[in-house]
């Protein structure tokens, strides 16, 4: 038996290619004092790795060309040389783009996946969950009646954003391309409305949209769709900045126009990294769990098969082909 690892062969010129990536064999590791051996079953397929494969300031460590390509999977533990894990665990960790991989134990979240699915961990009750709990509750903070407008609505993250906005209620409004993605926003997930940006007359849309003004935007994708959403903002409106998709291939970087607004409006406009409440997970997974097998909550997911398929999904994923949280499963 092998163990299968993609690996980062060049830096991207622009757009993430195929290229960029490259599948090798290894032994398998054998797991140190301390440690465990993970077999993953799943693979997370997020937008923040592109930010990873360049070289620029970021709030972590990119990753070096050679090196597995950075990533949480879940799985399940094979080995064990760590007191708290035995063989058969299911867990979540940061092994990266492979199939078997070893950490320390401290590093290895153990999960229950009898009433939730192991997937979810990756999504839901995992990290995109967590980004959608904090940055409302802390950063965003909807009240009930206010408008709440949400850009990559169909996504892992803003599916949920949306959803618990509703649970507060506000009205929410997502930005979504196509008619498909906008139809799921609004029929499977109750958002109140969800624009088609592909569709043009985007700024008229969405202020028949949200007549009276955008108090909370949650930004997944930057670029022109952040300058409207200014444009139409209410006094103390609230920018939650969680991502910027449409500018992480771009080669030149879009300026905003309507910058100003911060100033006019008095707007509150930060980033939203999430391993800054990471003392307050269990908060948010114990909250989300509740949500969803409770049927508060729906998720989607988008699956492409084996490790192999990993750098072409992910591409795809940049491009906006997927519909809610983007995996990979590396077992049948």
């Amino acid at each position: 038996m092998k163990n299968q690892q993609v690996l980062m062969q060049s830096r991207p010129q622009g757009w993430v290619t195929e290229d960029n990536f490259k599948l090798v064999e290894s032994d398998i590791p054998k797991p140190a004092a301390g440690h465990v051996l993970i077999k993953n079953h799943f693979l997370s397929l997020d937008p923040y790795m592109r930010g990873r494969m360049g070289t620029g300031k970021s709030y972590v460590k990119g990753v070096e060309i050679g090196e597995v390509m950075t990533g949480e999977a879940a799985g399940e533990v094979i080995e064990s040389q760590h007191p708290s894990f035995k063989p058969g665990d299911k867990v979540v960790a940061h092994t990266g783009w492979q199939l078997y991989g070893v950490l320390p134990g401290e590093s290895v979240r153990k999960v229950d996946a009898s009433k939730i699915p192991l997937s979810y961990f990756l999504g839901m009750v995992g990290m995109p969950g967590c980004t959608a709990y904090f940055g409302l509750s802390e950063i965003g903070q909807p009240k009930a009646g206010e408008t709440v407008v949400v850009s990559g609505a169909a996504g892992a993250v803003g599916g949920i954003v949306g959803q618990i906005s509703k649970l507060r209620g506000s009205r929410v409004v997502g930005i979504a391309g196509g008619k498909a993605k906008c139809d799921y926003v609004t029929k499977e997930l109750g958002f109140d409305a969800c624009l088609d940006y592909k569709a043009g007359n985007l700024f008229e849309n969405l202020r028949a949209a949200a007549p009276k003004g955008v108090d909370v935007f949650w930004d997944n994708v930057g670029g022109e769709i952040t300058d409207m959403a200014l444009a139409q903002a209410n006094t103390f409106a609230r920018f939650v900045v969680c991502g910027m998709i449409s500018q992480y291939n771009a080669t030149e970087a879009y300026g905003l126009k309507n910058y100003r607004s911060v100033l006019v409006n008095r707007i509150r406009m930060q980033g939203m990294i999430v391993f800054d409440w990471a003392a307050r997970y269990p908060e948010a997974w114990s909250q989300l769990g509740e949500w969803v097998t409770s049927g508060q909550i729906k998720y989607r997911e988008t699956l492409a098969e084996g490790l192999k398929s990993a750098p072409r999904a992910f591409v795809g994923l940049l491009k906006g082909d997927n519909v809610g949280k983007q995996l990979v499963r590396l077992t049948p």
